[in-house]
């Protein structure tokens, strides 16, 4: 199952297991059920020192394995192959089971090892994913570390494709999705920051306690995405205190599969891209407060005093200069349906939700690239694809739509304007589109629908403070300066053209030395 060059990657990795660990596998006679079993014997003999593996489970999910340090009440089970996206998960939880420490804040670790069920019970999750969803593994290993730290929390990762019956029952339609003592708890990406905060009912108090009794900064950056890290960065070389308040860390590239354009980055994807910006502005001497959401922006009254940004929880944060960088979200189609039936049969996300969808039939609303580029993914795991866009031809480029049009199991309709999504017993079964020529309307029978229409700037917060298009951006000149002495903007949430992830770094850089020149040149916000 392994080749030879994984096996010697993980036999590396395993010695720094320093406990003892005992896997159980609870086993059937199907080939997932040999497969895992060869995968664990494995794992098994590269550390037989401290890694030791029994076959006589009697788990009612088969195949499954649980996990866990010898003599600790820790509870942490696989169900399915974790292999594809999930093999890092598996290798993780490895490590920490056998008393690797994790790249996990103490704050964090601590809050995790002090939870505890309200009733005295347990915490029990339930985690749904699949082996080729790049958001799963954020919260796969955010819960298996959750379960290492704290015995009363027991954690279950379950692959979708093995175990079909539960996601037709549970009418899983999005993963992940996550199940807390048999009830919805969330779906997404989640950071296990925000689960812990979830959990803990008191983190939102103490974090705006902890955020507002910081000493200003002399440059506060709102948006933690591409044109947020690089401001970051070129703020921080200059020595100056420099801030990064964001509600996710990366951004929307955190949704990204792959990225190809990136000068000299010849191919990543986007959780690694995501990654890597937070670790460059790590790099320097900057105050990242990520999961927390800006709530309003208060202009200095007069020069010399402070701006102030006042965020979700109660906290506020005051700056000599703050640069907006909050990038843009997927937009929605706004039709009857999208709504109610969003994870049940409506997605934003081709790569992660598309193989719950195999052998159905789906739609995707957009014609553009990201469309397009859907479609034709889709098109290798579902029955059949209706692709509908509203212009009169597709948007996106001539290769991508040649391509489209050679696949046997898709339809185009363009000049068509979505009017509805349908569904029944709490799921999508249709999409109802208007052709815009004839003005007849059509009914799609199907089973999922994939909305590729393009992004929304995160601004509403900030109407009526900066000018704002009609389109909601942010009015900025070609220095990155707003309507406001002081603020200044930069990437997608701006009215910049061109949303791309390059040229939102390029103008985060801009704003970082535009915010600079203005503290020089203010004699009473003279910098630190």
């Amino acid at each position: 199952m392994l080749d030879d060059t994984l096996k010697t990657q993980l036999a590396s990795y395993l010695e720094r297991v320093t406990m003892p660990i005992e896997l159980v596998a609870s086993l059937g006679q199907d080939s997932t059920s040999a497969e895992m079993r060869e995968l664990l014997q494995t794992i098994a003999d590269l550390r037989s020192d401290k890694i030791s593996l029994r076959t006589d489970g009697l788990d009612a999910r088969k195949p499954s394995f649980s996990l866990k340090r010898a003599g600790t009440d820790t509870s942490l089970r696989f169900a399915g192959l974790p292999l594809g996206h999930e093999f890092t998960s598996l290798v993780l939880a490895l490590l920490w089971s056998g008393g690797h420490p994790p790249k996990v804040e103490q704050e964090v670790i601590d809050q995790i090892k002090a939870l505890s069920a309200a009733d005295g019970g347990e915490f029990n999750f339930e985690v749904y994913m699949s082996l080729s969803c790049h958001n799963c593994p954020d919260v796969v290993q955010a819960l298996s570390l959750m379960a290492v730290l704290n015995p009363k929390i027991k954690t279950t990762v379950i692959e979708g494709g093995a175990f079909q019956d539960e996601v037709k029952a549970r009418e899983i339609m999005a993963v992940p999705m996550v199940y807390l003592n048999g009830a919805v708890f969330g779906s997404g990406r989640m950071l296990i920051e925000e689960i812990v905060a979830k959990l803990d009912t008191g983190a939102a108090t103490r974090d705006a306690a902890k955020l507002s009794a910081k000493d200003p900064f002399d440059v506060l950056i709102v948006g933690g995405g591409p044109a947020g890290a690089a401001a970051a960065v070129y703020a921080a070389r200059k020595g100056i205190r420099t801030g990064i308040v964001a509600e996710r860390f990366g951004g929307q590239t955190n949704d990204t599969l792959a990225i190809e354009n990136y000068i000299s980055v010849l191919e990543t994807d986007g959780p690694k891209f995501a990654a890597a910006l937070e670790a460059h502005a790590r790099a320097y001497d900057v105050d990242i407060m990520n999961l927390q959401r800006a709530d309003s922006l208060v202009p200095a009254s007069e020069p010399g005093d402070l701006i102030e940004v006042k965020l979700a929880n109660g906290g506020s944060l005051k700056s000599k200069s703050v640069i907006l960088s909050t990038g843009a979200r997927w937009r929605n189609v706004n039709v009857p349906g999208e709504a109610e039936y969003r994870n049940k049969g409506v997605a934003y996300c081709p790569h992660c939700d598309g193989p719950l969808f195999k052998g159905k039939r789906v739609s995707v609303i957009g014609g553009g690239n990201s469309g397009v580029e859907a479609a034709i993914d889709l098109a290798g795991v579902v029955a059949h694809v209706t692709l509908v866009e509203f212009a009169p031809e597709l948007k996106a480029d001539a290769v991508l739509v040649n391509k489209l049009k050679s696949l046997p199991n898709v339809s185009i309709h363009t000049h068509a304007q979505t009017t509805e999504i349908t569904g029944a017993a709490g799921k999508v079964n249709g999409l109802r589109y208007k052709d815009r020529a004839t003005a007849v309307e059509h009914l799609v029978e199907l089973e999922g629908v994939f909305v590729q229409i393009g992004l929304v700037p995160n601004t509403e917060w900030l109407k009526g403070t900066v000018e704002l298009s009609k389109f909601g951006e942010i009015v900025v000149d070609v220095k990155g300066h707003t309507s406001v002495p002081g603020v200044f903007a930069a990437g997608d949430c701006t009215t910049v053209p061109y949303k791309q992830i390059v040229i939102a770094a390029g103008d985060g850089a801009k704003a970082a030395l535009s915010a600079f020149d203005h503290l020089i040149r203010s004699p009473v916000l003279a910098v630190n």
